[in-house]
């Protein structure tokens, strides 16, 4: 589904990622890991095209898609849901799925709104309510939300967890797990480590913006520098 290939990228002359290389298939989940400022969310953040490519390539289903800007990434089946939320907070929640949706055939719009709703059925109860007076939690849900009105094939979710009540926290992860079976692929950065790597099929580890480690969750548990590093994520 996605193929990476010795990927930096960075702001201006500051490279924050270098020569990363992997990939991920259809069903599977990607866990990335590592500390505050390994550069987790700015690799994200490159592959759908907010943060600069310096070097390398980014394919999926063998098309290469790095040097497209992200309104056409969207269109080969990328979505993002970003770090903090980032909801628009004058638009409802109805306005707000719209605009997720915006590259799909009206035909499917409210079907995939409604889809939405029977993920989420606390956004289905305030369609209409602004989204800067949602709570932490439901801003958290509309903006996985939003990302899913695009059908997206391959779904990149940034810190999830962070900030939310556990009972949201698994309102969320089991939407992940139902996206896995559906043959979503995803890329997870989390700094939940425990619920990252219960979900996961592999994991990344980054350290310092450099690819430290990866494979699979079972074989994690039997490589002790590796782990020493991904706890280094809580920090």
């Amino acid at each position: 589904m996605l193929e990476v290939t010795n990927l930096s990228c960075g702001y201006g002359d500051i490279i924050v990622a270098r020569e990363l290389s992997f990939s991920v298939n259809e069903g599977e989940v990607l866990s990335v890991i590592g500390a505050n400022g390994a550069g987790k969310s700015s690799t994200l953040n490159c592959l759908c095209g907010i943060v600069e490519k310096i070097h390398g390539s980014i394919c999926i289903n063998g098309f290469e898609i790095g040097e497209l800007i992200p309104e056409q990434r969207i269109q080969h089946g990328i979505a993002l849901v970003p770090e903090g939320r980032r909801v628009f907070p004058d638009l409802s929640v109805n306005e707000n799925l719209t605009v997720g949706g915006h590259i799909v055939d009206r035909k499917l719009l409210e079907t995939n709104r409604e889809k939405v709703f029977s993920y989420f059925p606390r956004l289905g109860e305030r369609p209409k309510q602004l989204a800067g007076s949602l709570s932490g939690g439901e801003q958290q849900m509309l903006a996985f939300g939003r990302a899913l009105m695009s059908l997206p094939k391959l779904l990149l979710v940034d810190e999830m967890s962070l900030g939310l009540m556990p009972k949201v926290v698994d309102e969320c992860y089991q939407v992940l797990q139902d996206l896995k079976d559906n043959g979503v692929a995803i890329i997870l950065v989390e700094q939940n480590t425990e619920r990252a790597l219960a979900v996961a099929d592999h994991v990344l580890v980054i350290e310092a913006g450099n690819l430290y480690w990866q494979g699979s969750s079972a074989e994690l548990a039997q490589n002790p520098a590796a782990v020493e590093a991904m706890m280094g994520s809580s920090a």
